[in-house]
């Protein structure tokens, strides 16, 4: 008889699998396809739901950018590092309350979501690049990171939501 017919339903979003190599069975969460050996718990639960978040950022383009232009400058000639020391210049400025990021992002952000003083609106996983989204989701609400570093450029992200 099978030890399934007295385990609860498993949380939502995972199921079973057997595995080809070994006959085990294993669990896989559809939304973030993680696979473990061992049966999910019932807190596993929350974490199985597909996740968004709401974040602003400001991004600071460089040569080595995977396009070296934005709205703000045709040809961006600025080097990694001296991207790096702008976009601190402007996360201190944030931190010690002498600026707010948004009038920050809407003049200095080198992506077309300046307009919007940088807000992304909520997106989940799998839609932006993965250092940003590691990052971004790695935030609590209300926090924001320091550099981060895709092949768009540098960022600092705000999560809101």
């Amino acid at each position: 008889m099978s030890d399934d017919l007295f385990q609860p339903a498993l949380p939502e979003g995972w199921i079973k699998k057997e595995s080809r190599s070994s006959g085990r069975h294993y669990y896989v969460n559809k939304y973030t396809n993680a696979s473990q050996w061992d049966r999910p718990k019932e807190e596993a639960r929350k974490p199985a739901r597909p996740e968004t978040v709401r974040a602003f950022h400001l991004l600071v383009k460089h040569r080595d950018s995977r396009r070296p232009s934005s709205w703000r400058e045709e040809n961006i000639t600025r080097t990694k590092e001296e991207a790096i020391r702008i976009l601190k210049g402007y996360e201190e400025a944030i931190r010690a309350e002498n600026a707010r990021f948004e009038d920050l992002a809407q003049k200095y952000s080198d992506c077309s979501s300046a307009k919007r003083g940088g807000d992304l609106g909520k997106f989940g996983r799998g839609q932006m690049q993965k250092p940003f989204e590691d990052a971004t989701f790695a935030l609590k609400p209300g926090e924001m990171s320091g550099p981060v570093f895709t092949d768009s450029g540098v960022h600092i992200i705000l999560r809101v939501e």
